[in-house]
């Protein structure tokens, strides 16, 4: 699918989807209670499909009855097929390390790009705990079999810091109490900040230390709990970032207090210069002249995308740093941000770990979205301001976010689809 963008004056409100990554952690944990739990207003997209889908797999009940997920946890089985992650890596991750309380024998599947991003540490890290799994790379194909001991593991901290999360979750349920030890700095701190406070909400204390270099977990029970997913906060930073380009967006259904890591581009936003306004439930930004920005985005990386098309259209030089591990998402972040914005004129100097671009007035083009939802959703900025844009492979937004192309017509963006 392709969508044409044309020049459009923004202006208005939209709600922010709810948070994929409370969505899955709420569904995991609600599988690992015994009893019925609720999540509320979760997010329906791709990502948090496959994990239901993985999670009924292994005898899961889940019933949809309208804004509420009924979650029926705490009784697994062996399943009878593969057990299909698609492109969702937290599921990938969490259900590997689930599936080590699952009797029988477990095999996960992954789609082609999934299965380029790393598991190996955290397959070690289990079977450091005693379970009994390995990972076949020629078919992508995560194999389990139970054992979960306990005792002490470690891992690198700066890979990924689902790895961590994953075995945060299954902890409390190990035949002994369990200590992760981080072997490297851990980054996206706030992602494990995150699955920490979902345990609260279900009942489990995790002890861990102020740099999240170590976590203990000592042997307890789910609690069944009625779970209120909150907006979010990355996919609010696109329409955020809109906002910096028009008479002014409301974005509604975010928490101000939230964990989310992303919630930083509010203050990113304001170090480039934008008007922002916030009141309880919502957040407004205006245009207004931006300016460029030096900024380590190793703790919230899928910002980058965000970031790079705001530092295109902002006065001077911008410099993201901490960028590294945005090459093993969904696509090659790095390159496919530089590739989209030199197309678009704009002269962008790539390394390693930094990114350097240099504002400039943004040109039409046509955009390979790599089958990335954030570069799809992040070009479409560019293309609100310069108009003439065509972004290919446009239908990869239902990962995350199903209606952003609806939500950016309601706002004034001029978007024809596949050429209607």
């Amino acid at each position: 699918m392709k969508v044409s963008i044309h020049k459009s004056e923004l202006k208005g409100k939209a709600r922010v989807p709810p948070s994929k990554s409370y969505t899955i952690r709420g569904l995991m944990c609600a599988a690992l209670a015994k009893g019925k739990s609720e999540l509320i207003n979760p997010l329906s997209s791709d990502d948090t499909e496959v994990a239901r889908d993985a999670l009924c797999k292994v005898g899961i009940d889940t019933i949809k009855k309208g804004g509420v997920w009924q979650v029926t946890g705490g009784n697994f089985h062996e399943p009878v097929a593969d057990l299909y992650c698609g492109e969702s890596a937290a599921t990938l991750r969490f259900m590997t390390a689930l599936c080590s309380l699952v009797p029988g024998k477990c095999r996960l599947s992954a789609s082609p790009s999934l299965s380029r991003r790393p598991i190996k540490p955290l397959i070690e890290a289990l079977r450091q705990l005693g379970v009994n799994c390995f990972y076949q790379d020629e078919e992508a194909i995560v194999s389990i079999k139970g054992g979960l001991a306990g005792g002490t593991t470690e891992l690198p901290g700066n890979l990924s810091s689902q790895f961590v999360s994953a075995l945060l979750l299954i902890s409390p349920l190990a035949k002994k109490g369990v200590k992760i030890r981080l072997t490297t700095p851990l980054e996206s701190k706030p992602f494990v900040l995150m699955t920490i406070e979902c345990l609260e909400r279900f009942g489990i204390k995790v002890e861990f230390s102020e740099d999240l270099k170590q976590f203990e977990v000592g042997k307890q029970a789910y609690q069944p709990t009625r779970y209120d997913v909150e907006g979010d906060w990355s996919s609010a930073s696109y329409l955020l970032a809109l906002g910096a380009f028009s008479e002014g967006i409301a974005v509604e259904n975010l928490n101000p207090d939230s964990l989310q890591g992303d919630k930083i581009i509010l203050s990113l936003l304001r170090d480039m210069g934008a008007s922002i306004e916030i009141n309880q439930n919502s957040v407004t930004v205006r245009k207004s002249k931006l300016n460029g920005i030096q900024a380590n985005l190793s703790d919230c990386i899928d910002l980058l995308p965000t970031m790079s098309v705001l530092a295109a259209a902002a006065n001077g030089v911008s410099q993201f740093t901490g960028i590294d591990r945005a090459r093993l998402k969904e696509s090659n972040r790095v390159a496919a941000v530089r590739e989209g914005l030199e197309r678009m004129g704009i002269k962008v100097a790539e390394e390693k770990d930094r990114l350097t671009i240099t504002g400039s007035e943004p040109g039409s083009s046509v955009i390979d979205s790599k089958g990335d939802h954030r570069i799809a959703m992040a070009f479409s900025i560019l293309g609100s301001v310069a108009g003439g844009t065509v972004i290919r492979g446009a239908e990869c937004v239902s990962k995350t976010y199903p209606e952003f192309w609806d939500t950016l017509k309601s706002i004034g963006g001029k978007v024809e689809i596949d050429g209607e």
